[in-house]
């Protein structure tokens, strides 16, 4: 069983995504994703199969939830910097956790 202090082991910050691009070379339909944690941790990239549930348009601009201490992680030709949080909608697909009102970029979660 987990632990407080496993779950004090995860650094989950709020982010606002800043750009939003196709990501065709991926196993499933995926977006490339950049994120704004603020000063202290700057612009961070994420791949996230978001495609389903949301346009780029859609995206560009809202605060998500992400995993910012894990290692890197190559998918395909990209990187991914950070884990965006999400969970299973209706259909399975991804729906992003979100802060349900405006709070500061990089703030932690706890």
């Amino acid at each position: 069983m987990a632990t407080f202090d496993d779950f004090q082991k995860f650094d989950i910050r709020v982010g606002k995504i800043i750009e939003v691009e196709d990501f065709p070379e991926a196993k499933k339909p995926t977006y490339k994703l950049k994120i704004y944690f603020g000063a202290e941790i700057g612009i961070k990239k994420s791949c996230a199969q978001l495609v389903k549930n949301y346009t780029k348009e859609n995206l560009k601009g809202k605060l998500v939830l992400c995993v910012v201490n894990f290692p890197p992680r190559q998918i395909g030709p990209a990187v991914s910097e950070v884990l965006t949080l999400g969970v299973p909608g209706e259909d399975g697909e991804c729906v992003l956790i979100q802060p349900e009102r405006d709070v500061s970029i990089g703030g932690k979660l706890y």
